[in-house]
This record gives C-alpha cells, structure tokens and sequence, in this order.
C-alpha cells in the first residue's frame, strides 16, 4: 500500500487530536448527552469514516478500500458488542449517567492503546512468520465458539480480576463526583469510578484478543487496521447513548458475531495453507488448491450476517413484548372475570 512514516504520523496525530477535541467538548463537563446530540455526533463519525474508506479506494485501489469497509464493518461489530459488556459493567457498578460518558471516553483511549499495541505486534508476526495464520485462525475459530455459546454468562463487575482488585485496593463504597481517589479519615480510599476503569481496560484487553486476528484476516496493511480501529471507536461513546435501549435487544449478536469470527477463522486457515511453509504440512510447500476467499466476498458476507442478526433480534424481541402484552391481558381477564 505504500505508507510513509509521514502518513503514519499525521494519522496518529488527527486520531489524538479528535479524542481530545471529544474530551474538552463533551466530556469534561459532566452530562447526560441527547438523543439528538448521540445522533448527530455518531452520523458525523460514520460519515468520516465512509468518506475516508472512499479515499483508500480511490487513492489506493478498492482492493485495499475493500478491505477497509470489510474491516471497519467487523470492528464496528466487535465494538458495539463492547458497548454492550460496558453496559453490563456500569449496571454492576452503579455508575450515574452523568458520568459515564467519562467511563466511556477513558474505556475507548485503553481500547485504542491496546489495539494499537496489538496491531504492532500483529504486524510483525505476519512479517516474519507466514504460520502465525494458522495460530489466528484457530484463535478465532475457538473465539467464535466462545462467543456463540459463553456470551454473557459472567458478570464483570463481580468476576475473579475484579474480586481480586478489591482485595488488593482499600475501596471506598460511594462515589465522589468522578474523582478516581477520596480521602477519609486520613486514608486514601479508591472509589468506584477507578474500579469501573479498570474492569473496563480489563475488558478491553481481552477483545483486543478477538479484534485484532479478526481483522489481519482481512487485510495484511497495518494502517488500514489501525484505521478501521480507530474509526471503529470513534463516535462508540455517542452510540452507547444512541442505542442503549437497543443493545439489550440485539439477542443474537453474539451470534452474528460467532460466525464472522469463525468465517474469518476459516478465511485465515485457508490463507495460511495456500502460503504454507511449515514442513508437515504438504512438505513445506503451499496449497495452491486451497480457495482464496476474495474480499468482495468478505464484505458482502459481513454485511448480510450482521444484517442478518440485527433483523432476527428485533423479530424476536418484538414477538417476545406481543406474548408478554398476550400473557398480561389473559392474567388480567382471569382475574377480573366474574364469579358465577
């Protein structure tokens, strides 16, 4: 793709840049943003990062602009499944309203340091190592199981790290505006604003695990992984607000997640054989039989399966509020009926 150190530095500066921008006029003064704030600011950051995939294709090639949109729509995914466990930790931990677009900010800058730790890593495996695709694809081929029938078994607020973390910090039970620390009775104490940032940088450490393989099976160009990356979580904070009602309706996301992930398992299996130089393996020499999934072909398949699980989740969410509004008037007339 041919990307200078110079355009690595001004993407990385334009990326700081906008989260600090995101921090001085949204959230440094605590608040509840708007439904109609959420929605101007995440149509904004949709906007931008179509336009940009748009730029790769045309300054680039659409091979590469595919691979961004293929890229971007499989984080975007990953993301809001993110929002989702942000969701369950604020619950756990009470966090007023007011402050957590805060939460989310700080959740969002960890989220984007460890992908881009990641990235780096990531990068120089495949630059050196050619099997390192058959590790991703099984990682992802394990993580799409995981995802399809663990999700949202555990509580992360309340789980074995954090339990821990309690008893190594001296807690205090109250928060105190947003402040990370307080003061009592001479003792520092932490409260519960810094043990919420910390389950949530835990968090993210571990979907950096299922985000980062997913993508590098799409496309081998760090920069339009750490593109996809950061246009992924720009404009997340405004979305939570946006669809937070809505996430607990999306039921089989975890799903749809499951079978991107394992559609890009197999992608990076496929793609690990056909470069193969492992020497157990047809005697170190490639499979060239072994089909190239194009990216074409990847996109259309990540955007009908998300599709897919957003319009299946909603079907039934609907058909479940009908049978409880059925079951509530049959209660009602049973009780009401008169006696003979």
């Amino acid at each position: 793709m041919g990307v200078t150190p110079l355009i690595w530095i001004i993407t990385i500066a334009i990326t700081i840049a906008f989260f600090v921008f995101e921090f001085f006029a949204h959230v440094r003064k605590p608040h509840e943003p708007s439904i109609a704030e959420s929605a101007r600011w995440s149509a904004f950051y949709i906007g931008l990062a179509l336009l940009f995939g748009v730029g790769i294709g045309v300054f680039s090639g659409w091979t590469f602009g595919g691979e961004y949109f293929a890229g971007y729509l499989t984080e975007k995914a990953l993301s809001i499944d993110n929002l989702f466990v942000f969701l369950i930790i604020m619950t756990g931990f009470a966090v007023p309203k007011i402050y957590q677009q805060k939460v989310l900010m700080i959740g969002i800058v960890i989220a984007l340091i460890m992908r881009g730790a990641f990235i780096a890593v990531g990068a120089a495996l495949i630059e050196n190592f050619s099997w390192i695709f058959y590790i991703f694809g099984a990682l992802l081929l394990f993580l799409a199981y995981r995802q399809a029938f663990a999700h949202g078994e555990s509580d992360p607020a309340n789980g074995r790290f954090m339990k821990f973390v309690r008893r190594v910090l001296p807690v205090s039970e109250e928060y105190n505006d947003d402040k990370l620390t307080v003061r009592k009775n001479g003792k520092r104490f932490v409260t519960p604003m810094l043990l919420v940032i910390i389950a949530i940088g835990f968090i993210d450490l571990v979907f950096a695990v299922d985000s980062i393989p997913a993508i590098y099976g799409l496309t081998n160009e760090a920069y339009i992984v750490f593109t996809a990356n950061a246009f992924a979580l720009m404009g997340l904070r405004q979305l939570y607000f946006l669809i937070g009602g809505l996430l607990e309706r999306l039921v089989y996301l975890a799903q749809g997640l499951a079978v991107i992930l394992a559609f890009i398992g197999v992608k990076l299996v496929f793609h690990a054989l056909h470069v193969n130089e492992l020497p157990f393996i047809n005697g170190g020499e490639p499979l060239l039989w072994v089909p190239e999934i194009p990216i074409w072909f990847s996109l259309l398949f990540i955007a009908a399966t998300v599709a897919v699980a957003t319009f299946l989740s909603l079907r039934k969410t609907r058909n479940d509020d009908k049978k409880k509004e059925r079951e509530t008037f049959e209660g009602e007339k049973v009780i009401h009926a008169p006696e003979d």
